[in-house]
């Protein structure tokens, strides 16, 4: 098991422009074609938003604390927040934008360049081979899954996090190459990144996930970003 760090505040790191490759060709029919990307650059935060990240908001807001809360298995204070719908991971963005500027869920092609951290020919965030960690119980500690080559931590094993497209298994193909941000609408927000409920918790770093924006799960949370 990868050594615990303590996360004190959130941290963000930033992903220059640039292209990257993105899918996979040998994946699911949802993560082909695989195709080349432009992305602006933007700061993406180091861990997914974790429960003494989410704890502020709530105390300001008042807003009602998500299923699992008070459930010793998810109260880990680097644990991340799981059981928060999209209408919520988009509620904390807002409030996180009035506190400390503008912050926002990624897009999902932003999500896969972040997490690939210059590896495009790479099958999970850190490189080509599978963890040798246990499956566990509950949600990890945010920083004991392998960082990518960005710093990045939980990407996967951990949760899925929301991102701001909506789902359409066939978007690839019609995506544009700069700066793509999903279908204009659908019924479900796209999701990435392994979650610890799953069988097979370490998600490929192509893989694609979704789920109807306003039902909350114990394996979903949420990363934030922020343009530069």
């Amino acid at each position: 098991m990868v050594a615990p760090i303590i996360l004190d505040a959130m941290e963000l790191v930033e992903v220059a422009a640039g292209w990257f490759w993105m899918g996979w060709s040998e994946g699911h029919p949802g993560e082909r074609p695989r195709h080349r990307v432009w992305i602006d650059t933007f700061e993406i935060a180091r861990s997914p938003v974790t429960n003494h990240e989410y704890a502020r908001f709530l105390s300001a807001t008042r807003t009602p604390p998500p299923p699992w809360w008070s459930d010793p298995r998810f109260a880990d204070p680097q644990q991340p927040v799981v059981g928060v719908n999209w209408f919520e991971a988009v509620g904390y963005c807002e409030w996180l934008s009035k506190v400390d500027g503008p912050h926002r869920l990624p897009t999902e092609a932003e999500w896969e360049k972040a997490a690939r951290g210059g590896l495009d020919d790479a099958r999970y965030p850190w490189g080509s081979e599978r963890p040798g960690i246990a499956r566990v119980d509950r949600p990890p500690r945010v920083t004991e899954t392998l960082a990518n080559p960005l710093g990045l931590l939980g990407l996967s094993g951990v949760c899925h996090e929301w991102c701001l497209d909506w789902e359409d298994e066939a978007y690839y193909a019609a995506s544009p190459e700069r700066n793509p941000a999903g279908p204009a609408h659908g019924s479900r927000r796209v999701s990435r990144g392994g979650a610890w409920r799953h069988q097979d918790m370490w998600s490929p770093v192509a893989h694609r996930s979704s789920l109807p924006p306003a039902l909350r799960y114990s394996d979903y949370g949420l990363r934030v970003v922020r343009d530069r």
